[in-house]
């Protein structure tokens, strides 16, 4: 019966809306019961012990059932196994989490819970926080590898108390792994249909009695699913090198210091948009090479010192990392003849050039301290420029940008009485903003300059309640904002208005809950979240005119989520996300039609679920390999249907999408079959509308697979 339940909605895809998301929800809630047979089970063999989740969401080390706000983890197992190759992979297989993305190197936009930008105004833009190893990045460079990543924590709803100067919809923390004192590595390949390849290593070990290193490296590589009409060949052929050296200090006397330098560069990405319906060979029709020149490189240099005291930690991170980002984009011969009666190429070629320098230096509570505190300042530089080539009509912009931060930060959390704890914190921020442009059109030039500052505090208040030993009650209250700024594609001087700030009020409550020994966790939680004058742009699709418009959201909705070690050979895992996200104030001047009050926020679905089922199971005697074992996992993410725009046109499709890891493993080694989107579901990255005969978006891959082999050492 259990079997025939499982296995309906793979045979039936097409018709998941009407019961998979039930089905998500009921298994979700059926673990907790089932944590009384996990209970007898292992009574009747051996128990099973796990180490609680350990996050550093709050900068310090603290078990993820005691933070009082929702979060999701996902280990560097987990990353490797599901071939979740790019921070952006991981998100959009996150509950919650939605990533609308062209393609290319520098598009992602991410909204957590259904609040975030509209659309992406700049590369200031704060909606979510990204922190790599402590620094602070842009959002926008979600699609970087997850070479050797240890852990990524996504912090969900608005953290302005310790991370970052803008903090709106979450944060999202990557965790690197560090240099140990024992030698260790690893290596692995991969390759598959449409070009896919991948080969990557690490090794790491002690160099001195104080001092360890490790470095870790990744080529990896695809064909475009998309071909080019002219050649008939893959339109771009996208390759990635990543690269990342770190020192690690440590004296045995409390004191320890961690350098990094890392470096990643991607080629041949291009944000592409076709003409709907997208049919079964998506096809462009581009001059064969135009996008040979596109690249983006990011780099990485920080230090960390840490020295513990008798009761506190000193923590000091200095950080310098630089952007360098050229692609050309546009419309094809094919969307050109619908907007404007002729075929021909509508090209512009992006350029940015970014460095920021970095340092937050702040005193907080050694871990497993009884009362948890941080104080601390933070400080950055951010010096960039955006321009922009139209060799169409021979229009060019040229801006660039400045902005100087200051912060100071503090929270708390202490019992109040027994089994109850209360936290708050606060965060107040200065902002300072300069920006510079050159427009020049038809032979004519003009120039703007402008500057602003932005002066604004954020923080949260939380009560926690363990109801239990293993279970914690939580509610939380928090503020969150997105400073005013200047906007990057900005093609005169009258689109260069400054945009509002986006002023955030989030209430949350929930549970987390994890049994004695770990074997299951339960976590669940509601939101509702309030944003005023959220950011959206004004677009053109006939003179690629950019202009800001703010606009007002409104954001509900309930999660749950839960992960059972059923035994030490099986474990499944399942996810659901409600999310009621609305536009609650009328936006004019946008493409497509003004937006009405009451339109639902694009790209976020009500529904979308996880289910996952990780297999481990011991062989007889295979070939003579010493050991054998089987390792399986198999992940099937639910979407139901989003919309394509703010204007609400048309719904993107919701989708069944399954992925598949089926390896033998002996000793450290591992051979094994993956399989992406094996229901070779046709789902859409983002959607986007420009007249009633003119919708274009962009497909996602379709059904593909390989093999690959690891080794650890």
């Amino acid at each position: 019966m259990l079997d025939q339940w499982l296995l309906k909605p793979l045979r039936h895809p097409q018709g998941w809306r009407a019961n998979v998301l039930t089905q998500a929800l009921a298994l979700a809630l059926s673990s907790q019961a089932c944590s009384a047979f996990a209970a007898d089970y292992q009574s009747d063999s051996q128990a099973l012990e796990l180490a609680p989740v350990t996050v550093s969401a709050r900068l310090n080390q603290e078990s993820a059932r005691d933070i009082p706000f929702g979060l999701s983890v996902i280990d560097g197992q987990t990353l490797q196994t599901r071939r979740l190759r790019t921070l952006e992979d991981a998100l959009r297989g996150t509950p919650g989490v939605d990533v609308n993305s062209w393609g290319g190197a520098n598009d992602a936009n991410v909204r957590i819970r259904g609040v975030g930008s509209l659309n992406q105004m700049s590369m200031d833009d704060g909606s979510v926080v990204l922190n790599v190893d402590g620094v602070p990045m842009s959002v926008r460079n979600a699609a970087m590898a997850s070479l050797d990543v240890q852990q990524v924590e996504v912090l969900k709803g608005p953290q302005g108390t310790l991370l970052g100067r803008n903090s709106e919809a979450g944060a999202i923390n990557v965790t690197t792994r560090k240099p140990t004192r024992e030698v260790e590595g690893y290596v692995r390949g991969e390759v598959g249909q449409q070009g896919q390849f991948m080969t990557e290593g690490a090794v790491g070990g002690p160099l001195t009695e104080t001092l360890a290193g490790r470095v870790a490296v990744r080529r990896s590589g695809f064909d475009n699913w998309v071909d080019d009409q002219q050649d008939r060949d893959p339109l771009t052929a996208p390759r990635d090198l990543a690269l990342r050296g770190s020192l690690l200090w440590d004296n045995d006397a409390g004191t320890t210091g961690l350098l990094v330098a890392e470096r990643q560069r991607a080629e041949h990405y291009v944000g592409l948009e076709m003409l709907r319906p997208f049919g079964d060979s998506p096809r462009l029709d581009y001059t064969p090479g135009v996008f040979d020149g596109n690249q983006k490189t990011n780099e990485r240099y920080s230090f960390e010192l840490n020295h513990d005291l008798a009761q506190a930690r000193i923590t000091s991170i200095s950080a310098y990392t630089s952007t360098d980002f050229n692609a050309v984009k546009g419309y094809d011969r094919n969307i050109t003849r619908a907007l404007y009666g002729s075929p021909f190429e509508y090209l512009i070629e992006d350029s940015a050039h970014e460095r920021v320098w970095s340092q937050d230096l702040r005193l907080g509570s050694l871990p497993e301290a009884e009362v948890f505190w941080v104080s601390g300042v933070n400080l950055s530089r951010s010096e960039r420029n955006f321009d922009s080539n139209n060799f169409t009509n021979g229009a060019l912009q040229q801006r660039e940008f400045t902005t100087n931060s200051y912060a100071a930060y503090g929270e708390i959390t202490f019992p109040i009485a027994e089994d109850w704890k209360l936290t708050t914190g606060l965060r107040h921020t200065w902002d300072r903003k300069t920006y510079g442009g050159e427009y020049t059109s038809a032979g004519n030039r003009a120039s703007d300059s402008r500057q602003l500052q932005d002066n604004y505090s954020t923080g949260r208040v939380a009560l926690a309640y363990a109801l239990t030993p293993q279970t914690n009650l939580y509610a939380v209250l928090s503020r969150g904002y997105k400073s005013a700024g200047f906007n990057d594609y900005a093609t005169s001087v009258t689109d260069s208005e400054p945009y509002k700030a986006a002023k955030v009020s989030a209430a949350e409550m929930g549970f987390k809950h994890e049994s004695e020994g770990g074997a299951l966790s339960l976590e669940g939680a509601l939101f509702f979240t309030r944003v005023r004058d959220d950011h959206l742009l004004g677009y053109d699709f006939k003179t690629v005119a950019v202009s800001a418009v703010n606009a007002d959201t409104r954001s509900k909705g309930a999660e749950l989520s839960s992960t059972w070690h059923v035994t030490d050979q099986l474990t499944l895992g399942s996810a659901v996300s409600y999310t009621n996200a609305l536009v609650t104030s009328d936006a004019r001047g946008v493409s497509g039609g003004d937006v009405v009050a009451g339109s639902r926020v694009p790209d976020v679905p009500l529904w979308s679920g996880n289910f996952s089922v990780a297999w481990h199971k011991d062989l007889p005697d295979l070939l003579g390999l010493p050991a054998p074992r089987l390792n399986t996992l198999l992940n099937y993410r639910l979407q139901k249907n989003r919309p394509a725009d703010p204007q609400n046109h048309y719904d993107l499709k919701g989708y069944a999408k399954l992925d598949l890891h089926l390896g033998l493993e002996s000793g450290g080694s591992e051979v094994y079959l993956w399989g992406d989107n094996l229901l070779d579901a046709r789902y859409d990255l983002y959607g986007a509308y420009s007249t009633a005969q003119v919708l274009t978006g962009m497909p996602g891959r379709g059904r593909s697979a390989g093999v690959g082999y690891s080794y650890s050492f």
